[in-house]
């Protein structure tokens, strides 16, 4: 079981930067590959970001390539969302979640239907 509790939105100007954490309570925290998908009213739950069990390896969809970085301390139990050069289409509510394949090697897509735990979301508005 793993609980994860997301910080770190908020409003903020076009071209201005962010970063959002997820804490997560549990022991097996190490084990999972995490996680940043995000959400805009009226559209489908995207992923923007995911990060293996170690951190070496990521992923980031085409919309955020080259300005957010997702990282990860597994002794803090934490995986982080920087995002700079913000634009008004990144505002959504941004969710992390874990997936219980660690990733440990290949390709990978984040697919929302594979992940277990989520977060209850953080907003993130940015003004144009």
């Amino acid at each position: 079981q793993v609980q994860l509790v997301e910080s770190g939105g908020g409003l903020v100007q076009a071209g201005g930067s962010l970063r959002l954490s997820c804490a997560a309570s549990g022991r097996t925290f190490s084990s999972y590959a995490m996680g940043w998908f995000r959400q805009a009213p009226g559209k489908e739950r995207e992923g923007v970001a995911a990060i293996s069990w170690s951190g070496g390896s990521t992923y980031y969809a085409d919309s955020v390539k080259g300005r957010f970085t997702i990282s990860r301390d597994n002794a803090k139990n934490t995986v982080y969302l920087q995002m700079n050069s913000l634009k008004p289409e990144d505002t959504a509510v941004y969710y992390c979640a874990a997936d219980p394949n660690p990733w440990y090697s290949g390709s990978y897509y984040p697919n929302a239907y594979e992940y277990d735990y989520w977060g209850q979301g953080t907003q993130v508005t940015v003004s144009s």
